[in-house]
Parts: structure tokens; C-alpha cells; sequence
């Protein structure tokens, strides 16, 4: 009786559906998840430096926003320093594109459309009803495990069934979604085909159907079933037409970074190389590395092993840095050293941890260059760490200066939009316009077969920059 209570208490009327369902997360608290993760979301990705593109895309977002059932939340749009076709929504109003999505939409419309698109998984509460509806799981299964032995015993199977549910919730989630997204475009007066062109590029972005698992196992339904769904939305609501937008947009596009920026640093076989903070590093023969905006990583082959490097933002000297790390809970010391080469000083030891998951061993460096100090942190299992110590000591003594003028000096590419003088194929435009990026890539950026003709006047994308070597 006091379960039934407190689901009838929690129910609410969904603002952008009208149903009713189940909320245990309140306004106040969505927005307050969305201000606690802003920051965490925009350290970690970083912004694109360009006012005028940033203020571009919150324009528009504010402008669909204010159409929705919700327009009082207080929502943000920005865009972020990713490479990857992406864009997403927190709680509470608080939505990013990245630029790698952006330089693979064809028009306004297309963004209009994906802003549209996640400013509904806000309006539908989608984060808050995932977890409330996760909350309400867990209380089932725990109810259910204590009062039935058969219960307990098969809660794995139903948490794993749990978890097929809630994968179908969250395609549902997608497919509504981008209902609303048509919903907001076209109170917008924007044409909601566009969405059509979108899913196209991102069954593009994702390699095709080749090899892909199968959908039930998917967070987000097929691009091409999405695409079917709203052609049939489109139908039987009779709307088409509206603001495209082409031209303006790409013109907004001119001159964005786009792929990886070597600027940030980059891989070249083994070695990590940051142009802008000049250092380098030699990880491990043969561990794959991962670089992300505030540490660099690498994981041995037999994944048992992993290092890392990043800055140590309120520290300036490496012996205490280093003494700080040793004094942690759990952590024993072995012999310190300290060294000046090249410019870098470098204090670094041995250490044993004890973790919940067991005990560890590893090296762990602290180095000062260039007034930044940086932690250079290897460790492994015990029974691990004898065979990966002696690379990972290698690694560390291979931190130093970056030298090589070549790739000081390097730049990352950039779109640059093109009016074609005559009628070209891709092919030709290629060829006209060379750039360091692959004819069938230049043909998903401009939604265009190789031997497809261009109109002359036509605007067309290009890759400007010179391959790293």
C-alpha cells in the first residue's frame, strides 16, 4: 500500500507528451544535474574559439526553445571542440553540438532539425524518467529478491532483461524525439525533410549496415528506420516546405577546424607529440593511445597495464608534487630520485597501492618544463607489473622537449567553402581542389557520388592543409 502511495504521488503529466508517468526527479534537481555537469562536459571537450559561430547556434537553439513546452528552463547551446559526429542534451536545458557534426550538416535547416531533436529529449524529461524509471527497477528487483527465493536466484537474468527494457526505452526516447524535433522545426517555419538529409549522413558517419549490430542491442534505432518514421510523420501531416537555409549556413562553416587538431597534440606510431606545449613522449612499444583534453593514455596489448600523462594545474614544483602523491592513503614508497636533462626536471619513484580492487604497483614521475608541471603515472596487478615496469620507466625517461620544427610548426585542416566557376563533377572538383582527405570522404561531406555533376555557382566543401608525415 505505501509503494502504491508513493508511485501516485510521483506521477506527473509529461509537459511536451501530455501523458502521465512516473517522476522522482523534480525541475529543480534536472536543472541543478544539468549546472553540475556544464562544467565537467566543457573542461573535458573544450570550446570552439569562434564567437560568432557560438552565438550562431544558441541563437537558433533560444529561438526553438522559446516554442516549446518548456521555454522557461534555462537553456544553453554550445559548441564543442570535438572531431567526433556528435551532439547531445543534459537535464535542464543544456545542449552541445560538436563540430564534427556541423561540418557534416548541408544546411541550417539540418541543424535546426538536430537542436530540435535533443531540445525534445529535454522537454520529455527523457534523463529524469530514465532515472526515476531505473530507481523503480531497482526497488522491484530488491522487493522481489527478498520476499521470493526464486527471485533472488534469478536476478541476474532479470537485471540483464532489465537492461534489454531499458535499451528499448532509450530507442523509444530517440524516436520521440525526433517527433518533437519536427514538431519545433516547423513552429520554427523551418522545412522538417531536412531530417531526412540528417539520418542519411549519420547511417554515413557510422560506416553503413555492414557489420553493425543488430538494433535491439542499440541505445538509438537504425538512421534508416529513424528516416522512414518521420517521412511518415511528414505524410500524414501534410507540412513540407520551409526555410533551408543552404548557402548562409556554409557560409558559417568557412574556415572550421576540422578532424583531429594536431594543436592539441597527436600520435605518430608510439610517440605522443604536443606542438603547442612542446614536449614529447615515447609510450610503450605496441600500447594503444588514447588523447583526450586533459590526459593522454596508453594501455598495454594485453590490457593489464595502463599510463598516463597530464598536467598537475595547482603544482610547481615536481619534488613536492611528487611527495604529495606518495603521502595518499594506501600508497607505499620506494626509492626517490630526482634528475635535470634537457630542460626538464624530473623527481620520481616506485609504489605499491592498495585498492578496493586489490593492490597495484607502478612508477609514477612528476616533470617541470616550461613552468608546468606534469604527471607521468604508470601502474599495473602485481603479478603485471614486473613485466611492463622496465617500458614504463623507459617512457617516463623519454619525456622532453619537442624539437622537430616540422611539427612545431604544424596546423590543423579547415573546411573551406567553394563556389564552383562551372559545371564539375566531384571527381573534378577534387582534382581542381586538392586537399589531404580522400574523394569518398569529400563525398560525405558533400552528400555527393564521385562522377555526381555540380551546377555552376554551386557551393561546395573542401579540405585545406597539408597531411602529417
Amino acid at each position: 500500500m505505501c509503494v502504491a502511495f508513493l508511485l501516485l504521488a510521483a506521477c506527473a503529466v509529461n509537459p511536451a507528451t501530455g501523458r502521465r508517468e512516473i517522476s522522482l526527479v523534480s525541475e529543480s534537481r534536472e536543472i541543478q544535474m544539468g549546472r553540475d555537469a556544464d562544467p565537467e562536459i566543457t573542461a573535458s571537450l573544450g570550446m570552439v574559439d569562434d564567437p560568432e559561430l557560438q552565438a550562431y547556434v544558441t541563437r537558433l537553439g533560444d529561438m526553438l526553445a522559446a516554442t516549446s513546452e518548456r521555454p522557461a528552463l534555462p537553456w544553453s547551446f554550445k559548441v564543442v571542440d570535438d572531431p567526433l559526429v556528435n551532439a547531445f542534451a543534459l537535464p535542464g536545458g543544456f545542449i552541445y553540438v560538436t563540430r564534427g557534426i556541423l561540418a557534416h550538416f548541408d544546411s541550417e535547416a539540418e541543424l535546426v532539425g538536430v537542436l530540435g531533436h535533443e531540445i525534445g529529449h529535454v522537454t520529455a524529461r527523457h534523463s529524469a524518467n530514465q532515472i526515476s524509471r531505473q530507481q523503480l527497477q531497482q526497488i522491484g528487483l530488491g522487493v522481489g529478491s527478498i520476499l521470493s527465493e526464486n527471485v533472488r536466484s534469478a536476478s541476474g537474468v532479470l537485471g540483464a532483461g532489465l537492461q534489454m527494457l531499458n535499451l528499448s526505452y532509450s530507442r523509444g526516447n530517440e524516436s520521440q524525439s525526433d517527433e518533437l524535433g519536427l514538431r519545433y522545426m516547423g513552429r520554427a517555419g523551418y522545412d522538417g525533410s531536412a531530417l531526412i538529409g540528417v539520418f542519411r549522413m549519420l547511417a554515413e558517419a557510422s560506416g553503413g549496415s555492414s557489420g553493425r549490430l543488430p538494433e535491439w542491442q542499440l541505445t538509438h534505432p537504425y538512421p534508416e528506420n529513424r528516416e522512414a518514421d518521420i517521412r511518415g510523420l511528414l505524410a500524414a501531416s501534410g507540412a513540407s516546405g520551409g526555410t533551408v537555409g543552404r548557402d548562409a549556413f556554409l557560409e558559417r562553416l568557412d574556415g572550421l577546424i576540422y578532424g583531429e587538431n594536431p594543436r592539441d597534440g597527436f600520435f605518430r606510431g608510439g610517440s605522443f607529440l604536443h606542438p603547442d606545449l612542446e614536449f614529447r613522449i615515447d609510450f610503450p612499444a605496441g600500447w594503444e593511445g588514447s588523447n583526450q583534453r586533459t590526459v593522454v593514455m596508453a594501455m598495454s596489448p594485453e590490457e593489464d597495464a595502463l599510463m598516463t600523462l597530464s598536467i598537475e594545474a595547482d603544482e610547481v614544483d615536481a619534488f613536492l608534487a611528487l611527495r604529495t602523491f606518495l603521502a595518499g592513503e594506501g600508497i607505499s614508497e620506494g626509492r626517490v630520485s630526482e634528475k635535470e636533462d634537457g630542460g626538464v626536471t624530473r623527481a620520481r619513484a616506485p609504489f605499491t597501492a592498495s585498492t578496493s580492487e586489490g593492490n597495484l604497483r607502478g612508477e609514477v614521475a612528476f616533470a617541470e618544463l616550461d613552468g608546468r608541471v606534469y604527471r607521468l603515472l604508470g601502474y599495473a596487478g602485481t603479478r603485471a607489473w614486473p613485466g611492463h615496469g622496465p617500458a614504463v620507466g623507459r617512457a617516463i625517461e623519454s619525456f622532453s622537449r619537442l624539437d622537430d620544427p616540422e611539427v612545431l610548426a604544424v596546423q590543423p585542416w579547415r573546411l573551406e567553402i567553394v563556389t564552383v566557376p562551372d559545371a564539375m563533377s566531384l571527381r573534378d572538383f577534387a582534382a581542381r581542389y586538392a586537399g589531404p582527405v580522400s574523394l569518398d570522404e569529400l563525398g560525405r561531406l558533400n552528400r555527393m557520388a564521385p562522377d555526381a555533376v555540380a551546377p555552376a555557382g554551386s557551393r561546395l566543401k573542401r579540405v585545406v592543409g597539408s597531411p602529417l608525415r
